[in-house]
């Protein structure tokens, strides 16, 4: 497993956009904006069951995450890897909270 450096850790904890791709089943690319955060080392996010990233996600574990600094959107990050665990339930809506937290300032509204 690969190390992330301090500015790619620094990305990632600091309320930045992130855009995940992940792989259709005909092969191309899909990408979708997403809220993270990093738990034991792991890159985190979160997502409503029978959306079009999970289905790719449960089909084809090979994602990418590029995150961009708000301030200046050329610095930026990009992480490739694969899917380890997929969690649903009551630890998923904790932690759509702490993202809601991070990016809004709030509890998940919706």
């Amino acid at each position: 497993m690969a190390r992330l450096d301090d500015s790619a850790r620094e990305k990632i904890e600091a309320p930045n956009l992130a855009f995940l791709a992940t792989v259709m089943e005909d092969g191309s690319p899909q990408v979708s904006p997403i809220w993270i955060a990093m738990e034991d080392g792991n890159i985190t996010f979160n997502t409503a069951l029978g959306r079009l990233k999970e289905k790719n996600m449960r089909r084809d574990p090979r994602v990418a995450i590029s995150v961009a600094d708000r301030d200046d959107i050329y610095d930026r990050v990009t992480i490739r890897g694969r899917v380890l665990e997929m969690i649903d339930g009551e630890v998923a809506e904790h932690q759509i909270d702490d993202l809601a937290r991070k990016y809004l300032g709030t509890d998940y509204p919706w």
